[in-house]
Formats: structure tokens, sequence, C-alpha cells
């Protein structure tokens, strides 16, 4: 069914990816500052650290792990969202991005079913029985270590996915194409920058990280807000 927009020149479908988009960096920003803090190897890059902590957070766990639930839900909402409002630019390119932006979703619900894991390991005083303090560690650490490499692959997915979403919004003219053309380029910066910083060091300094990472807030928030509260142009004929 196509988009409807009404009189005011606001689109129902855009005004709820926009929304939902806005709802997802607040609730990731939410859970960085508060249940994952010490606990996500995303955030710290420490693994030992990082599983020592783990082991004695089990409720924060649960409750991360219950998170990725509600962020999985809105990543969809998101690529299903845009999908709708682009697929009559190009059929294709709306579809591929589709299928990345819900496998990126997926992959992050992947990180929450990994951090229950740790939740479990932290918890089931059972487990004292099959291995010691140092053995749930080390499993706890391979839980972190995969969350980590989940977390880093979706990125590089909903960046590639947010990428063909953002061509499309230049091609179509839906929304200004500054906001369209800074957003090509943060999320191609974000995907190239994750990809490559292992092979080129410079890449996984500090600077480039919070480069790229400010970047691409500021093109998904600009988005968002713009999607949930601005005019986008339908798309006549």
């Amino acid at each position: 069914m196509a988009d409807v927009t009404v009189k005011t020149g606001f689109s129902p479908t855009a005004r709820l990816t926009g929304i939902a988009l806005i709802a997802t960096i607040a609730l990731g920003i939410i859970m960085a500052l508060t249940v994952l803090q010490d606990i996500d190897i995303n955030l710290t890059a420490d693994f030992v650290a990082t599983s020592a902590a783990m082991m004695e957070a089990e409720t924060s766990l649960r409750v991360a792990a219950y998170l990725s639930i509600l962020g999985f839900a809105l990543n969809s909402l998101v690529t299903i969202g845009l999908f709708v409002l682009l697929r009559q630019t190009s059929p294709v390119l709306a579809l591929w991005c589709l299928c990345m932006g819900v496998t990126a979703a997926f992959m992050t619900l992947m990180g929450g079913v990994f951090t229950m894991n740790a939740a479990l390991l932290a918890g089931n005083e059972g487990l004292a029985t099959l291995a010691d303090a140092s053995q749930r560690t080390l499993l706890t650490s391979l839980q972190a270590a995969t969350n980590y490499t989940a977390f880093h692959m979706g990125l590089i997915i909903s960046s590639l996915s947010m990428a063909g979403y953002f061509w499309l919004f230049f091609k179509s003219r839906q929304i200004p194409s500054l906001l369209s053309g800074f957003g090509i380029y943060a999320s191609l910066f974000v995907a190239i920058a994750i990809s490559l910083r292992d092979f080129v060091p410079f890449l996984a300094s500090n600077a480039v990280t919070g480069l790229f990472m400010v970047c691409n807030l500021i093109a998904l928030v600009a988005l968002g807000i713009y999607l949930a509260i601005w005019r986008v142009r339908p798309i006549t004929g």
C-alpha cells in the first residue's frame, strides 16, 4: 500500500519512522549510560576487565538482554518504514536496504542472546559444579567476544543499508540534498573505517573512531528529527 501524505504535507509513515529512529538512538544512549556501564565490551574494549565485571552484574546483563528485544523491534520498524518511503524510487535497491537492515537488527538481537548467556554464567550457582570461577570467567569472555563481533558486523551492515537509503533520499529529493548527502558520507565512513581498521592501524585510533561515531550520530539524529517533524516531499506520478 502506498504511503499517504496528508494535506499538511506530513507523511504518517515518515513520522512513525522518524520517531522510531530517535527512540532507537535514545535507547542506545540510555543503555550505555546506565545498565551497560563497565559490562559492554563494545564500550570498554577491555576483555579482561569487562569479563570480570560481567561476572558481578547478573541483573544488569538480564536487563540489557531484554532491552535488546526493544532495540530489535525499533530497528526493524525503522528499516521497514524507510523501505515503504523509498521503494518507488528504486524497488531493487530499497529491497536490498531492507534485507540488510533487518539482518543488522537481527545481529543486534543476537548480541542480547550472548548477553543473556553471560547473565546465566554469572548467576547460575549450579554451574559452579561444572566449572570454577576462572573457567566461568573465560566462558563469559567468549560471550563478550561474540557480542563484540556481532555488534561490529551488524554496524557495518546497518551502515551500508543506511547509505543505500540516504542515496535513495538523495535521488528522490524527499529530504534536503545536504542531509542525504551527509548521510551517505557518514554511513560509508562508518562501514569503511570499521572494515579496514584491522588492516590500517590509523583507522583504529580513538580520533577516527570518535569522528565517525559523531558523524553517524549527527546524520541519524538529523534524519530522525526531519522525518518526525518536517515535511517529506511525496513522490508523484
